[in-house]
């Protein structure tokens, strides 16, 4: 089964990868502490293959968020260098509801494949690959390539990271999205 994009003018799409996320105390325990090595490699592969990048920023619009665009932790991780093919700004979770509109310049431009990564698994990275789907993209989810914060369930029950980065796997792969690794992506 093929694990990576069929074509190099996929789009690599890094969502939120914002210094907020950094922050335990607010978000909780998360998973994955080679997210963000997978973010750095993928980025590195794809801007010296000279691929399309598009970063997406999540904009909070409660004033009280670390995403809140006059709060520090709205910025891109410093790791995020160079400069994307596109930055998208966002207040929800899918990068196809923001400014400017994703899906427009993804057709503008011939790009049919997507590869996934950023935080959160199960919200950002999760919806976006579910519209991308919808779309009609072919879409590539880097699952070690996001992380996820521990969620407490409608019956007060602490739900693991890890157990819903395994769930969103499941939900996604085979019917919005085909679930790889930064390893795979980065074979040629």
């Amino acid at each position: 089964m093929l694990q990576r994009p069929s074509t190099d003018r996929a789009a690599l799409v890094l969502v939120d990868v914002q210094k907020a996320f950094d922050d335990a105390a607010y978000w909780g325990k998360r998973n994955n502490p080679e997210c963000e090595s997978n973010i750095a490699a993928l980025l590195e592969h794809w801007q010296a293959q000279a691929r399309p990048v598009v970063f997406i920023r999540h904009d909070s619009t409660n004033p009280d968020s670390p995403l809140h665009p006059s709060r520090p932790g709205n910025e891109l991780r410093d790791f995020l260098t160079g400069t994307p093919d596109l930055l998208v700004t966002k207040s929800v979770n899918s990068s196809f509801h923001g400014t400017p509109d994703l899906h427009a310049w993804l057709q503008q431009n011939g790009i049919e494949e997507l590869v996934i990564c950023g935080v959160t698994t199960n919200h950002c990275c999760e919806t976006t690959a579910r519209v991308g789907g919808n779309l009609g993209y072919q879409v590539f989810f880097a699952l070690d390539a996001t992380h996820s914060f521990d969620r407490t369930g409608p019956d007060g029950e602490t739900i693991p990271a890890d157990l819903i980065a395994q769930v969103t796997a499941a939900n996604l792969h085979g019917e919005f999205a085909t679930v790889t690794t930064t390893e795979a992506l980065l074979e040629r």
